[in-house]
């Protein structure tokens, strides 16, 4: 039995690192105002930490768009796999040319385009969604905080995320 209903519970899970971040920041700051010698100095350091996690945790929680879409991600070791209901397939990190964001499929969906030309769509909010904010942040010159505003915003089409230097390259060239 649940003291809490599931949207507030849902609410929570969502925040989660910021509410940790919180805790360990108000946790340095009794520390730093209200104890003295080494321990309030260990309390700053602490209150540095939190906020690191504090501004982490928001980014988490601006890309969980929500649960229960069709199909579940996987990511393991740089692949990432999408097992869906009516489509699926994997894409390798390294082997990505872009990243786009397609806000008008329903669900809004991601599109990996690998360098062989395959386009992988993972719904925003497929089962582990959430696990594709570590491995997009692993891609290089990725820019987050447009990646979460483009996410929040309805759109008419793909918008690209992100571009491989390699594909960006290839493209400029004239013959």
């Amino acid at each position: 039995m649940s003291f809490l209903r599931p949207e507030a519970r849902a609410q929570i899970h969502r925040w989660r690192e910021v509410l940790a971040g919180a805790a360990v920041t108000l946790l340095g700051l009794y520390w730093a105002i209200f104890t003295g010698g080494l321990l309030a100095w260990i309390g700053w350091v602490v209150v540095a930490l939190g906020a690191v996690l504090l501004v982490a945790g928001v980014q988490r929680a601006r890309f969980r768009i929500g649960t229960g879409g069709p199909g579940v991600v996987q990511v393991l070791e740089g692949r990432i796999a999408y097992f869906g209901p009516l489509t699926g397939g994997v894409a390798d990190l390294d082997r990505l040319d872009r990243l786009m964001l397609d806000p008008s499929a329903r669900p809004p969906h991601w599109l990996l385009r690998s360098d062989d030309g395959t386009t992988l769509a993972i719904p925003l909010t497929a089962e582990g969604a959430d696990q594709l904010f570590d491995a997009f942040a692993t891609l290089p010159d990725l820019r987050t905080e447009r990646m979460l505003a483009l996410m929040q915003k309805p759109g008419a089409g793909p918008v690209m995320i992100w571009q491989a230097p390699r594909a960006a390259a290839a493209a400029l060239r004239l013959h």
